[in-house]
């Protein structure tokens, strides 16, 4: 867009007339009014460094900014980083704008910014990038995959990408995939009660409709890609919300049912994918959950650590945090951990542990046993302060 000649003279007079900050003020107003957002950016330094009794324009032999106006500007910047980058956003322009709400680090905003932004097969590779990728919106980022790319390949994405996500942020991803995965397969089986039985089924979860039909799969039925229906089953482990979770053990419920040929192996200690994990779902609702736990245990204790890693430990001390005992999980772990060998972080550590407790002495004389002054001053300093009698 080819600037209005105005501008030119309204930038000439108000330097003329007010001085510096007037003809940059000119040059912002005009700019926001017209979304030239680049060159905005670039009028928003200017103004910041005028504000400061800097020139407006840095240049080589500038006498060394003092600690205070380092200070004063990086803020501004990042203020102009916010506007420009959520301008952009709401333009569409979706790459350049975040390339400038990076640095601010507000996904929050940045993804309701792109929130009401129609997404189709142009700009869905770049959406799904901001959202899944690096962040903004996992939950959303998952349900566009779904809706555009189906379960095959959104699950491919999980597995490479919502893994390197923080807990709460895999949660909302696994919820997405979860309440999908299960309507599809409600959907199938009613689908073809209505085929057998001529009839509206009755039943709004697996488990109802298959307990008045307990041979309905076993001739090798299916009703969903039981690839997709183990996978969303190993996904599930990381959620907590108790009407979620119920979600899950309902597809465990269909999945054990399955014919042997579909009753895929896991990774221990879910080895047998569908009872361990019922088991484990179990455990977090509360339902035989001393029986739950045991099991897991067995696998902590029995399963080779050089064959299979700490995985099984770290699962048994998670659940046992998880069901509200956390001494019992840092005990475990104090206990069974072998010395030096790397967790694979399925377990919250041992100071997460202790903080939830509220007993740091574990810690603290594993951390003097074993040398470790880091662990022991992380522990040290993360007690609570004693408060002195008045």
């Amino acid at each position: 867009m080819v600037p209005d000649d105005s501008i030119f003279e309204r930038i000439a007079v108000a330097r003329s007339k007010s001085g510096p900050q007037q003809a940059v003020d000119e040059l912002v107003a005009y700019l926001r009014a017209q979304k030239k957002y680049r060159e905005l950016f670039e009028a928003l330094k200017m103004q910041s460094r005028l504000r400061i009794g800097l020139s407006a324009v840095a240049t080589e032999g500038a006498p060394p900014l003092t600690s205070e106006q380092t200070d004063i500007l990086e803020r501004s910047l990042l203020d102009a980083c916010r506007e420009v980058g959520l301008g952009l956003l709401a333009d569409g322009r979706l790459e350049e704008g975040w390339m400038y709400m990076r640095p601010v680090g507000d996904r929050e905003a940045t993804a309701k910014a792109i929130e009401s932004i129609p997404v189709d097969s142009e700009n869905l590779d770049l959406m799904l990038q901001l959202l899944v990728h690096e962040g903004v919106d996992v939950a959303r980022g998952t349900r566009l995959s779904l809706e555009h790319r189906g379960t095959c390949n959104t699950i491919t994405m999980m597995d490479a990408v919502v893994g390197m996500r923080g807990r709460t942020e895999q949660q909302h991803a696994v919820h997405e995939l979860l309440q999908h995965v299960h309507r599809e397969l409600l959907s199938g089986m009613k689908t073809d009660l209505r085929r057998r039985e001529s009839k509206e089924p009755v039943g709004e979860t697996a488990e109802s409709l298959l307990a008045t039909r307990p041979d309905w799969l076993r001739d090798g039925t299916y009703h969903m890609d039981t690839t997709h229906l183990s996978s969303t089953v190993r996904f599930a482990r990381v959620l907590d919300d108790p009407k979620a979770i119920a979600l899950a053990l309902d597809l465990t419920s269909y999945g054990r049912l399955l014919h042997q040929q579909y009753q895929y192996p896991g990774d221990e200690p879910f080895g047998d994918l569908y009872a361990m994990s019922r088991a484990f779902f179990h455990a977090l609702l509360g339902i035989q959950k001393e029986a739950s736990l045991k099991l897991f245990l067995q696998k902590a204790e029995s399963l080779d650590v050089e064959e299979h890693g700490t995985v099984a430990i770290e699962t048994y001390a998670d659940l046992l945090a998880r069901v509200g005992r956390p001494m019992d999980a840092l005990l475990f772990l104090l206990k069974r951990m072998p010395e030096g060998l790397r967790p694979c972080g399925i377990a919250p550590s041992l100071l997460e542990l202790s903080i939830a407790s509220g007993d740091f002495e574990p810690m603290l004389d594993h951390a003097k046993e074993r040398g470790d002054v880091i662990g022991f001053a992380a522990a040290e300093l993360s007690k609570p302060e004693l408060t002195s009698a008045s």
